[in-house]
């Protein structure tokens, strides 16, 4: 049967009616003009206007990770796809399944310096899962179905297809979703049978033993989040995550020893340091996890459980590693723990050290009745609405690290945030892709007065689609992050980390035909959250004054081990040396 012909701009939007895309995120331009009129008439793919492309990404982002699927996003040649780079990488390095469709200048231009031309393949090559240049009308529907599996496939990340607008023109074939393998990339979904052996014989020995859990869980699937509450049900192990990962396992749990690394819990980062076996399932070994490689868990034995090859012994060396998917994996371990009867070593020494460790209650923090302490922001907030169906998102610096330790996820997808990357302005167009995955739930953007005005434009974005975002900003009038660290590394000179000339946010709100709200003392929190809640056709921007000074803690210092923390103002282990200085 003889293929079907269109126009190259009809082609990507019927692929993207075939792939299921429901809403794509965009910024129109010149160079992609015949796909915007290609979406004129169509109906079942709803387009939604950013301000800026560097936010259509991140709100692609937002809405793959709340949902599971891709993200797609359309932005123009040379400016749209370089401003684009940033949440690309974000999107790369926080293995986020994102298609993004560039314009291109026509083939015949392309390397003569054209208008609003850039090396968009040479330019996203590192900060990409794969990138594609379409030169041919032939590739173009291959290219877009194939970009989608690719992004999809394995360890998830973001794809570039740059479309000369001369192809867009093009009469092109088209042909369908392929259901086959594809012929080169094949990742390790299930794992190999002797590794899931060796690991459970090393979960039976085992004296002292913690799950690390990561990101790779929830990219697994809601599946895996639940086999993992199986699993640890099983076997009574302490566990923890990374900031990625929270909400793979409910914060709630007495098995829950609270996030780990850089600002993570006392029992947390001392159950990794002392445990005899490290299960390492879906986290990267980061470097705001590991602190010090040499004295990370120096007396462990390492499973690691990852799809991506890639990460294995990449920064620490394993024992066992294991390929495959992070569901597929649990599901083995679960079902040979099981059948081998279920039963380890006895663990109530060690859960006993662990009760020691939580009774220094490392998230204590000192109320005052004229200031609203940040951690005490955080803490009402999620006492207001952990009841409903909501989802937080962050800005990146010390409100993020707060809203990690203070509010408690018990779901998977409902924490999103910038890791890898800690791209600053991330929130709010990831809360506003959020919002319309999800349109009847709770979706708040925890924030810090720096972070938000990167991005602040895209309130107009959230007006216009009628989305009730809500906007918590912690003002401590500073880049509150950047000071902590001048205080700590530079002699307390806060060299331009202080935001001068600060807009009033409420009136800020208003002027883009949101709600603004603003609180200065502790008692005025409670009814302010409510009030704030009660908004529901429009974005709320909640101006949360907070002490200036506040830093944030338990920390490990760079350079340090993690039974070197610091928990609070004063503590004798503050001093970082100059080895450390240069990790920050």
């Amino acid at each position: 049967m003889a293929a079907k012909h269109m126009s190259g701009a009809e082609v990507v939007v019927h692929a993207l009616k075939e792939q299921g895309v429901e809403i794509i995120f965009g910024y129109p331009g010149g160079a992609v003009l015949p796909i915007y009129d290609a979406l004129f008439h169509e109906g079942d793919i709803q387009h939604i206007l950013v301000r800026h492309e560097q936010a259509a990404v991140h709100a692609a982002e937002g809405y793959a990770r709340s949902t599971g699927k891709p993200g797609v996003v359309l932005v123009t040649s040379g400016p749209g796809a370089t401003n684009a780079v940033t949440g690309l990488t974000d999107a790369m390095m926080d293995s986020v399944p994102i298609v993004c469709i560039t314009g291109q200048v026509p083939t015949h231009l392309i390397g003569t310096d054209a208008f609003q031309e850039a090396d968009t393949v040479g330019i996203t090559r590192p900060c990409t899962k794969h990138n594609y240049l379409v030169k041919n009308p032939d590739d173009l529907a291959r290219v877009m179905h194939e970009a989608f599996y690719v992004a999809t496939s394995g360890r998830p990340g973001p794809v570039v297809v740059d479309l000369p607008k001369d192809i867009q023109f093009a009469d092109c074939p088209y042909s369908g979703k392929k259901s086959a393998a594809h012929r080169s990339y094949r990742p390790q979904i299930k794992p190999e049978l002797t590794g899931i052996r060796e690991a459970v014989r090393m979960m039976k020995a085992a004296k002292k033993p913690v799950f690390y859990t990561g990101g790779g869980i929830i990219n697994a699937g809601p599946e895996a989040s639940q086999l993992l509450r199986e699993l640890v049900r099983a076997t009574n192990f302490p566990i923890t995550s990374t900031l990625m990962g929270l909400g793979s396992y409910p914060g709630t749990s007495s098995n829950w020893l609270g996030m780990l690394g850089m600002h993570g819990t006392y029992e947390a980062n001392n159950a990794m340091h002392d445990c005899d076996l490290l299960i390492n399932i879906g986290a990267r070994f980061d470097d705001r996890i590991t602190g010090r490689i040499d004295a990370f868990s120096p007396k462990s034995k390492k499973i690691h459980i990852d799809i991506d090859p890639s990460s294995i012994n990449k920064t620490v060396m394993v024992d066992l590693p294991i390929i495959g998917d992070a569901g597929s994996c649990l599901d083995a371990l679960l079902r040979l723990w099981k059948s081998e009867g279920g039963k380890g070593q006895e663990l109530k020494a060690w859960w006993d050290k662990i009760n020691r460790w939580r009774e220094r209650k490392s998230l204590a923090f000192k109320t005052d009745d004229e200031v609203i302490k940040p951690q005490l922001a955080v803490q009402r907030l999620y006492d207001r609405v952990k009841d409903l169906d909501t989802y937080i998102t962050t800005e990146v610096g010390q409100h993020q690290m707060w809203a990690a330790q203070y509010f408690h996820f018990d779901e998977p997808n409902h924490w999103l945030t910038s890791g890898g990357l800690g791209t600053m302005g991330y929130g709010l167009p990831a809360a506003i892709g959020v919002q319309l995955a999800h349109r009847n739930a709770t979706v708040i953007d925890i924030a810090g007065e720096a972070s938000i005005l990167m991005n602040i434009q895209e309130l107009s974005t959230a007006v216009q689609y009628r989305l009730p975002v809500k906007i918590f900003i912690l003002n401590n009038e500073y880049m509150g992050m950047v000071r902590q660290w001048q205080g700590l590394l530079h002699g307390g000179r806060y060299s331009h980390s202080y935001s001068e000339a600060l807009p009033d946010f409420v009136k800020l709100a208003e002027s883009f035909h949101g709600v603004g709200i603003r609180v200065t003392k502790p008692s005025e929190l409670d009814g302010a959250i409510d009030e704030m809640m009660k908004v529901t056709d429009r974005p709320v921007v909640f101006d949360c004054i907070v002490s200036k000074d506040e830093n944030c803690y338990p920390m490990i210092p760079s350079g340090k081990a993690h039974n070197e923390m610091i928990l609070g103002p004063g503590d004798d282990n503050a001093e970082i040396d100059e080895a450390g200085k240069i990790l920050v």
